[in-house]
């Protein structure tokens, strides 16, 4: 309740220091000048006088951001038709409104006059000259606050629907993965039940294990390497105990990039498909490499696979490559890529690169 009744005071304080400080200057600037030119400091006057001003300004600064939220977006003419006759009204309300202040308090001092309306006659002119100008002064420092305001809520909120883009993409890369993962899955653990149980009950140890992990990652938008690594190895451990000799993996981490902030499940739709299209699709055993490193300001993820390589057409892209491209893009914009190539003893290399963050937990 504190923190909400000093949020609603701190902005009042802060523009009342404001004013007065422009206050304070402007009637430094006078008293100096005096002195310059030969004649007594008057302090008080030059007090009052800039504080009447600047004060009064703040007091009206409120009604001048107001109107010009009216006129704003509804093109010139509302605009000159709003202020137009509220910079001349207001200017002169304020003028006067100084000036009565400023008689009451000081009175003419040295000026040729004997009257309230004399000495509005004799400053009339420059100060109104000069309310005007800060009528459309602080027109458009408002104006241009607020358009900058509004830029920042508009960023905040793109930001917001590029998060939950990214969120809903990934939630649809998890659906197309688990039913897909899980059939095969069980019916590998059906056949082996009977004929080797020992295997059975190993792929349902990683099975749990992959399960676990996919939930303690299912509103993760990005975590560390070391999480990722993790969350494959288990997944290829269950492959593994599938196909046996048919298989063999290496996972090569640079120690530099386990902290790395990653996309979550960015490399398992990837080592999926390089095994479905390209090594278990093959007669002899197959190998199968991933591998990251820092290179500068980007890491670099890749998958190196040695099956049957690229279609002779080009690749087609399905949920898990298009998902995973999108996802970069969401995430990092231009500042990502996604590349497929040919390996020269064959298979195919999918790299990723991506600026380098430290994972912040």
């Amino acid at each position: 309740m504190n923190s909400i009744r000093g949020a609603r005071l701190a902005r009042p304080a802060l523009a009342f220091g404001f004013w007065t400080l422009l206050a304070l200057s402007y009637s430094l600037s006078a008293v100096l000048s005096s002195i310059s030119e030969g004649r007594t400091a008057d302090w008080p006057r030059a007090l009052v006088w800039n504080l009447a001003n600047f004060w009064l300004w703040m007091v009206l600064a409120p009604l001048v951001g107001w109107l010009g939220r009216q006129a704003a977006g509804a093109g010139w003419q509302r605009f000159c038709a709003v202020h137009v006759p509220a910079s001349l009204l207001l200017a002169l309300v304020q003028m006067l409104a100084q000036l009565s202040v400023f008689w009451m308090v000081c009175g003419p001092g040295h000026a040729p006059v004997h009257s309230f309306a004399g000495f509005v006659g004799m400053q009339f002119a420059y100060n109104f000259h000069l309310s005007l100008l800060t009528y459309w002064l602080i027109l458009v420092v408002l104006r241009g606050l607020e358009s900058r305001r509004r830029l920042r809520d508009e960023r905040l909120r793109t930001a917001r629907l590029e998060t939950q883009l990214a969120q809903a993409q990934l939630q649809a890369l998890r659906m197309q993965l688990q039913p897909h993962f899980l059939f095969n899955t069980l019916n590998a653990i059906s056949a082996l039940a009977l004929a080797e149980p020992l295997r059975a009950r190993l792929m349902i140890a990683r099975l749990s294990d992959f399960l676990r992990m996919t939930l303690e990652q299912r509103h993760a938008q990005q975590v560390p390497l070391s999480q990722e690594m993790e969350f494959l190895r288990c997944y290829l451990d269950i492959q593994q105990v599938r196909f046996q000799d048919r298989l063999s993996t290496h996972l090569d981490v640079a120690d530099d990039t386990l902290r790395a902030a990653v996309p979550s499940m960015i490399l398992q739709p990837l080592v999926e498909n390089a095994l479905r299209h390209g090594l278990l699709a093959k007669a002899e055993p197959g190998r199968l490499r991933v591998a990251s490193q820092r290179e500068g300001h980007l890491l670099h993820l890749r998958i190196d696979d040695d099956g049957l390589g690229l279609p002779p057409g080009g690749v087609s892209e399905g949920v898990g490559l298009g998902n995973t491209r999108a996802r970069l893009d969401v995430l990092f914009g231009a500042e990502a890529t996604m590349g497929l190539s040919h390996n020269a003893d064959g298979g195919t290399c999918v790299e990723l690169r991506f600026p380098f963050r430290e994972y912040a937990a």
